[in-house]
């Protein structure tokens, strides 16, 4: 279905990004020793780099994320360009299902995984990326060397083994305005706060997922164990220290589904995990900005009719959902109780450094990477803690709380707008973070930035994760969180007015 109001997409830079495997029989079975690039956008526009730990087992498939090498998506391509990047992560689904049944084989013949997973993996994706090219050479020029997006390769799980102790302080993740001294919200409920003594079962295996595939002990971090690191950045003169919250609910009436309209616009089951919907109901794979402008939400203010997901949270406590056989959850190995969170905050905040604009209706953000595990974290955004420990969040690893503290995300999301378009063909170059002084990078502007606080009431100790792409296993890296602007102009002028203004309005 035909999207309104959609603007010419950003430009995205050419990127060739190599990827070789050498695949040899050790001690412990299948391993990778090779050094490899991964897709993501850093602060230099280089790739991150990441070494591959020999010796350990083989975990997962990694494959280049071909979006950030494409160039200009023409707007009548974009459709069909869209079918194929989705076609292209069944593609690697399908070969991580491949791979996760035939373990045990590849580890007895390293041969197999280039004949029976790897190879016709090449193959599929090199057909997408000609099909993409040929796309967009119907409209513009075909660009070159989208076939080096084609290779893939298996990698292990770095974080094996690791103590589960040691966690990674969260950087990008956290609110840039709003924590009041000593980490805590200053509009959350303080029967939130209810820090304990227990020990909350540090080290406890949390049963590897029961599809296999994560997560793992060494994915956990006891969050009194994590430095406080949560710094309130300094506001100048003229900064907009109002706040603007809105009330869209808890997902109390279950709107799940696996779509991604935002990324795979038209395919059911893009995301390839379940999420959570809050605000609009309209929200599915084939939805237009016609339908979201008319569809029904869940905000008290019905001039909110923007829509707020994010991937699912589960315990794995061996409980089936009713998605058990069904697309984004079994099938894609999803499983476990879905939790409905305690406490939803959506809460929108000024510029430390100045005025914000209006964000323009229907623009979409994405914050966080989906693909963090295999990507790098140039483009991550988890922000993981506890309550009463809130001025300790953690990125790569999943908070385990004292009895009587619950589980925190929290998305912050981009504050600057490139003046101009509602989306990008990578979803991402059209909105970007403040720099580390406040200001908007050169050709960006302020607007109101939406952060995120989902809390969940699960037992203390690990077994729970948040849903992801099967070769994703599960990690707390690679939470995320999506947004499409559906505020009437109204509600919108009312919310800057009072940001600007330094109130806070609710």
């Amino acid at each position: 279905m035909r999207r309104t109001s959609r603007k010419k997409r950003s430009t995205l830079a050419d990127r060739a990004i190599a990827a070789s495997a050498a695949l040899i029989l050790g001690g412990g079975g299948l391993v990778a020793v090779n050094v490899y690039a991964s897709a993501g956008e850093g602060p230099s526009g280089s790739p991150p780099t990441r070494t591959q730990n020999a010796g350990r087992p083989l975990s997962t498939i990694d494959c280049p994320e071909a979006v950030n090498g494409l160039p200009e998506v023409p707007d009548p391509a974009r459709g069909e360009v869209d079918r194929e990047l989705a076609a292209m992560d069944t593609q690697i689904t399908d070969a991580y299902r491949q791979f996760a049944d035939r373990k045990e084989q590849i580890a007895r013949d390293p041969g197999l995984a280039e004949n029976a997973v790897l190879g016709p993996l090449r193959g599929k994706r090199a057909a997408s990326l000609d099909r993409i090219g040929i796309a967009i050479g119907r409209v513009a020029e075909r660009p070159e060397g989208l076939e080096s997006l084609a290779g893939c390769s298996l990698r292990a799980d770095d974080d094996q083994g690791q103590d589960p102790g040691q966690g990674q302080n969260a950087g990008q993740g956290q609110d840039p305005g709003d924590q009041e001294p000593g980490g805590q919200d200053p509009g959350q409920d303080p029967g939130d706060q209810k820090p304990g003594g227990q020990d909350p079962g540090q080290g406890e295996d949390p049963g590897q997922g029961r599809g296999g595939n994560g997560p793992e002990a060494a994915d956990f971090v006891d969050i009194r164990s994590v430095r406080p690191d949560a710094d309130r950045p300094r506001k100048r003169r003229g900064a907009s220290r109002g706040t603007f919250t809105t009330d869209c609910g808890r997902n109390e009436n279950g709107k799940f589904n696996p779509d991604n309209v935002i990324v795979a616009p038209g395919v059911s089951n893009g995301a390839h995990h379940m999420h959570d919907y809050v605000g609009n109901q309209a929200n599915d794979a084939f939805a237009s900005d016609d339908d979201l402008a008319d569809g029904a939400t869940t905000c008290r203010n019905q001039g909110d009719r923007s829509t707020y997901y994010w991937p699912v949270l589960r315990l794995q406590n061996g409980q089936d959902e009713d998605d058990v056989d069904a697309d984004g959850g079994g099938r894609d190995q999803n499983v476990g109780e879905i939790q409905t969170p305690s406490r939803v905050t959506l809460k929108f905040v000024g510029s430390p450094v100045g005025r914000v604009t209006a964000m323009p209706r229907f623009l979409r953000i994405i914050t966080g990477d989906a693909k963090a595990f295999t990507n790098g974290d140039a483009n991550a955004n988890a922000s993981w803690s506890c309550t009463g420990f809130e001025d300790r969040q953690v990125k790569d690893k999943y908070p385990i709380c004292p009895e009587g503290s619950q589980v925190v995300r929290t998305f912050a999301f981009q504050s600057c707008w490139d003046g101009q378009n509602t989306d990008s063909a990578n979803h991402r170059t059209h909105v970007a973070f403040a720099r580390d002084d406040g200001q908007c990078p050169s050709g960006f502007r302020a607007v109101p930035q939406l952060v995120q606080r989902i809390v969940y009431d699960v037992p203390p100790g690990p077994g729970f994760a948040v849903d992801s792409f099967p070769e994703q296993l599960h990690k707390p890296i690679t939470d995320h969180g999506d947004f499409i602007n559906v505020f009437d102009e109204r509600l919108m002028r009312n919310m800057v007015r009072c940001i600007n203004d330094g109130r806070r309005c609710r």
